[in-house]
């Protein structure tokens, strides 16, 4: 049986329609969070979700990358990468797509007994019309071990 170590939920916007921003190719950050890991057993492991909600009044398939980074700055390391596609919406049709993925990243290296994550949203280059994230936004993330 794991032992429950830390949880913490880094929450952007919290209601629908509370931000306006627009996705763009450069990877956008939507959600900081760190864990004590103080008194981990020899293999700890991290259980995270995020929700994203987008906007479009266009939406031609467009896919939405989503990324959970542990660390930061040069030094991170990706550790979950997802590709989710909008659905069609004709030209002037407003659409609203809740992504909500999970992932975990498994027997990291817990350097002073804490972990960063960072989760971050974009769009691939070539994209003429690119959606807008609305809200609600969270990353939420848990740590265990053995």
């Amino acid at each position: 049986m794991g032992t429950f170590l830390d949880a913490q939920t880094s929450q952007n916007a919290s209601f629908r329609n509370s931000i306006a921003i627009p996705v763009t190719t450069t990877p956008a950050l939507f959600g900081t969070l760190g864990l004590d890991t103080t008194g981990a057993g020899p293999n700890i492991r991290v259980e995270f979700t995020f929700t994203a909600t987008l906007s479009s009044l266009a939406a031609l398939l467009t896919p939405v990358n989503i990324e959970v980074y542990r660390g930061t700055g040069v030094d991170r390391v990706l550790v979950y990468s997802a590709q989710q596609t909008l659905p069609v919406a004709g030209i002037g049709v407003a659409s609203e797509t809740v992504i909500t993925l999970a992932g975990a990243d498994f027997n990291p290296p817990s350097p002073n007994n804490f972990l960063i994550y960072q989760s971050f949203i974009s769009i691939p280059g070539g994209i003429i019309i690119a959606p807008t994230r609305t809200g609600p936004e969270s990353f939420y993330a848990a740590a265990y071990s053995d």
